[in-house]
């Protein structure tokens, strides 16, 4: 889990931070020194030279970590540090992860069952932007630009990377009225569509902004994208925060390292006269793995990595075995489910990820409602890791048979906990 992954990294401090809501512990550590760390300032000296050197007004930046918190991480410093006035471009590829937006829903957006019992190892992130959700791996490249906040514009830097695929051969690429960046070609049924192939999102400081895409470049999970975004537990959730909008995707078929020469030529060109010649470096400065070292990234990295910023930053929400549409209107949950569970009303609400009220209903069956709804109370849901342990079986009869149900297996398929094979967790 990721709490144990940043342990290892940070053991000193790592426990300290993890304990603490995002939102209000980091910043106090932000301003202290911990000798613990024995940070090695030589080490990483030559990448924080070359993002805060003011003379510097455009510069590339490449990423040779696949460590999406790491690139994350170091994104979020190039934003925070970079000289106000300069424009930056960040190149990067992630290892196979699911990234959501900043105000998003995880168990709204991602079929976390699949995600964590299948043996390809998808990550679950979520960044400090807002939007939709998204999925990595090595056959996206991802691109990043920062500029003064006087300077942004939804379309101007989308155009920049639709300029690249051009001249690499994508001749239909555009951008829509979403500000998306698709590519027309025919579907199964012969009809001319768009197919998506960069979202983006955005950041907007007072003095900054961050425009930031991915481009489904030669991803072999293609096919496979959309039972990783295919939560079982959406139509059964009412929440605030931000809904992805589905689209149909494609690969544009270009290696990683043209697309990289092919966007970094039309930063160039887009940049080239700002100032005199000195104030533009046209070397690509690489950054690795040693950029943990450089302690705002480090302290950034522990918090995207905890618990309590992947699950606790979750907008309030309420679940209901009964499914809830806009209008709060209750509708019976779908067909698939067992005729009993049909008729077993489990519901909460949640803040921040903890349970917030409870209501639990076994319709007169010989279960103490009371102790459920005790039981269940204040929990954090991602720490709920076998709802069977909480919510007990019962039996019914169904065409003359007495029939075993468990309402807890369904909440964990729901909900991605258990170990179920992956196909346990997927619903029509």
């Amino acid at each position: 889990m990721a709490s144990n992954s940043a342990t290892a990294l940070f053991p000193a401090t790592a426990q300290q931070i993890l304990s603490m809501a995002p939102s209000r512990g980091l910043r106090p550590l932000l301003r202290t020194r911990i000798p613990a760390l024995k940070l090695h300032a030589r080490r990483y000296s030559e990448f924080v030279a070359a993002a805060t050197d003011p003379s510097q007004k455009a510069r590339v930046f490449v990423s040779q970590s696949q460590d999406p918190y790491l690139n994350l991480s170091i994104e979020h410093y190039l934003l925070q540090r970079t000289p106000k006035d300069s424009t930056i471009l960040f190149l990067y590829t992630n290892s196979p992860c699911v990234v959501i937006g900043r105000n998003q829903n995880p168990w709204i957006e991602v079929n976390l069952g699949v995600l964590r019992n299948e043996e390809l190892g998808v990550k679950l992130v979520r960044r400090r932007s807002g939007g939709g959700t998204v999925f990595h791996d090595e056959g996206n490249m991802n691109y990043s630009v920062i500029c003064p906040f006087s300077a942004f514009n939804r379309d101007k830097h989308a155009e920049m990377v639709v300029r690249a695929l051009k001249s690499l051969g994508v001749e239909k690429a555009r951008v829509n009225e979403r500000h998306d960046i698709v590519v027309d070609k025919e579907d199964k049924e012969g009809a001319l569509k768009p197919f998506k192939v960069s979202g983006s999102a955005y950041k907007l400081t007072r003095l900054r902004s961050l425009h930031h895409g991915t481009c489904l470049l030669s991803s072999p999970n293609l096919e496979s994208i959309s039972k990783y975004l295919r939560a079982p537990a959406k139509p059964l959730i009412k929440a605030r925060g931000v809904d992805s909008v589905s689209s149909p995707i494609t690969n544009v078929g270009i290696e990683n390292l043209k697309f990289q020469e092919a966007v970094t030529f039309e930063f160039r060109s887009l940049y080239s006269t700002m100032g005199k010649a000195s104030v533009w470096d046209r070397s690509i400065f690489f950054v690795d793995e040693k950029a943990k070292e450089v302690p705002e990234i480090a302290y950034g990295l522990v918090e995207l990595m905890s618990e309590d910023w992947i699950y606790c930053q979750t907008p309030q929400f309420k679940f209901s075995t009964r499914s809830t549409t806009e209008t709060d209107a209750i509708q019976s949950i779908p067909s698939s489910w067992p005729s009993a569970l049909r008729g077993c009303k489990i519901e909460f609400r949640a803040k921040h990820g903890k349970l917030t009220a409870v209501s639990v209903d076994y319709n007169d069956r010989t279960v103490s409602s009371e102790q459920i709804r005790s039981n269940l109370m204040c929990r954090d849901l991602h720490k709920i890791t076998d709802w069977e342990q909480l919510l007990p079986p019962f039996h019914f009869t169904d065409t003359d048979r007495n029939v075993a149900a468990s309402p807890g297996r369904t909440m964990n398929q729901l909900f991605g906990m258990g170990n179920y094979e992956p196909s346990a967790y997927v619903r029509e």
